[in-house]
């Protein structure tokens, strides 16, 4: 069965048919209902209570940051209401000039992820990473001119050159490496914080598939030679704009010679000793995996729940 991550799992209905229908749009935008989710520096504005949720704004609480060319992108339809992402930075830099302080607080995407429902989570993902998008491609790749955003911020146009540029998701393997006598293989990065290990990653790189990337990284990466690889399950990863493919790695050696300059170490722990560096997430005294936001978490847990059936 399907394993849904973090930031994934969205109810919105993209409508990626009609985005492209300017009148359809704009009625859309002219909504009395429609509703728009503030982003000040990539922080989206969050209602606090016992779960945090997203504290939507109607039309008329953003009018003066869409009139002043403020980046507006469609997210979709929720019940068939319409939804946007805004950005409202151009506020102030400082938490003292920050809009919409009395309707919320300006929380990062990865903290309010961890303490609001998947369905806030997913959208706060697609809103971050489009805006940042657009923060980072305003000009062409092609000839460096300006672009503009069209198609509901799912794409930007150069009319000196014509180029049409669209956002982009970065593929990334991440693994958790296995061998025949149900020992899994964590490995650290020397910045993380003491007792800190996950599991391994890297960017695919352009010309390989999916199994050819997780082969090569965990070579890289610890000198393991991988045979067979099992996809379980996926996460989109706004920080920018990643999409962290989940995999199992079945090792035919376990003997580790690490690459200092990628991990400070990789170890083979028993399935006993995950199970119990899963619960200690929160626990920085001890040696743990990422919390249950993380796909390394989801992938390990899986793993576990698997041997015991």
């Amino acid at each position: 069965m399907e394993h849904v991550v973090t930031f994934a799992g969205g109810k919105l209905d993209r409508a990626g048919h009609q985005r492209k229908d300017e009148l359809w749009l704009r009625a859309q935008l002219l909504a009395p209902d429609s509703r728009f989710l503030p982003l000040w520096h990539l922080r989206p504005l969050m209602q606090p209570g016992d779960d945090l949720t997203i504290s939507w704004r109607s039309r008329s609480d953003v009018a003066t940051y869409i009139e002043m060319g403020a980046i507006l992108v469609f997210l979709g339809l929720l019940k068939g209401v319409p939804h946007f992402a805004v950005d409202v930075s151009s506020a102030g830099k400082s938490r003292s000039d920050a809009p919409f302080r009395e309707d919320g607080k300006w929380i990062d995407v990865r903290s309010a992820a961890a303490n609001t429902s998947m369905e806030d989570a997913a959208i706060l993902a697609q809103s971050r990473s489009m805006i940042d998008w657009h923060l980072r491609h305003g000009y062409c790749a092609s000839c460096g001119s300006p672009t503009e955003l069209r198609e509901a911020g799912y794409m930007r146009k150069c009319d000196p050159c014509g180029a049409q540029h669209f956002p982009r998701t970065d593929p990334v393997m991440i693994c958790l490496v296995l061998d025949e006598n149900q020992n899994c293989m964590l490995g650290r990065q020397a910045i993380w914080p003491k007792g800190n290990y996950s599991a391994l990653a890297g960017f695919m790189e352009p010309g390989e598939n999916l199994e050819e990337a997780v082969r090569r990284e965990v070579m890289e990466e610890s000198g393991i030679p991988i045979g067979e690889v099992r996809y379980v399950c996926s996460q989109p990863w706004p920080f920018p704009s990643s999409l962290m493919i989940g995999c199992w790695a079945y090792a035919t050696s376990t003997d580790i010679h690490v690459d200092q300059e990628e991990l400070e170490e990789a170890i083979w722990f028993s399935r006993d000793e995950i199970k119990v560096m899963l619960t200690r997430y929160d626990q920085m005294d001890q040696i743990r995996m990422p919390a249950p936001l993380a796909i390394a978490h989801q992938l390990a847990q899986l793993w576990i729940n698997d041997t015991e059936t």
